[in-house]
């Protein structure tokens, strides 16, 4: 089975910024690289208390990253539904209902409004509380319904982080295996390292060896060199 990423409209949905490129950097690198179109809808950024020298990584700092990030990529758009502080890791907070609504078709990067072709989320195995529920959220918001009255991407998948693992429940193995060139983990890990607030020296799940690690056990797993996993959640060919 084989996907021509070069026809792909591809849109991503990422809690904050950098799940993306943990989730599925290599995945953004290849598609772009054939030239497919990518779409990146963060959900909330804020000031955070963090382990950095300064001891807090401010909104600034981040949309400042996200603008390096996106121009690595060649992203088509980007956009952040509910900044500030009054969300960021919050989002459980947030009436899901109002999250649902900006995923499906009130933000200007709404499944409705682009139409895209591919959704990326992040997975409900996250222990972090924002992953949760966008997870859950994109999931009634890729709802099936009639074609004829609503876009239903063909393919909508769900990306892994390294720290997804860290759950008291099994955490089911990835489904689907994305085959990546070398040169694609490289342009994920200058991607990550954009986010100077946030990437971190080994160990650590945002560290270049947890990142390269994953790639090399997920392309072990589908026999190739590198490779990233993600759960299909919808499949039509």
């Amino acid at each position: 089975m084989t996907i021509d990423w070069s026809r792909q409209r591809i849109l991503v949905l990422a809690p904050h910024p950098d799940d993306e490129t943990l989730g599925c950097g290599g995945l953004m690198s290849k598609a772009a690289e054939a030239g497919g179109e990518i779409y990146v809808q963060f959900l909330t950024v804020g000031d955070t208390a963090d382990f950095s020298p300064a001891g807090l990584s401010t909104a600034d700092e981040r949309y400042a990253e996200i603008e390096k990030v996106a121009e690595s990529y060649g992203w088509r758009q980007w956009h952040i539904a509910f900044p500030g502080d009054d969300y960021h890791l919050k989002l459980d907070a947030l009436p899901r209902f109002d999250l649902i609504g900006a995923i499906e078709r009130h933000s200007p990067l709404a499944i409705n409004t682009i139409e895209p072709t591919v959704v990326i989320a992040p997975h409900r195995t996250s222990y972090n509380q924002d992953h949760q529920v966008a997870a859950e959220a994109a999931l009634a918001a890729l709802r099936p319904s009639n074609t004829a009255l609503k876009h239903h991407p063909s393919l909508v998948l769900s990306y892994e982080e390294a720290a997804d693992q860290w759950r008291a429940d099994a955490v089911p193995p990835p489904n689907l295996l994305v085959e990546l060139q070398p040169h694609h983990v490289d342009h994920k890990i200058h991607a990550m390292s954009l986010y100077g607030t946030q990437v971190h020296d080994h160990p650590h799940t945002r560290s270049e060896l947890t990142l390269r690690s994953l790639a090399a056990l997920r392309g072990m797993q589908g026999g190739t060199s590198f490779a990233e996993g993600f759960h299909c959640l919808r499949w039509l060919g």
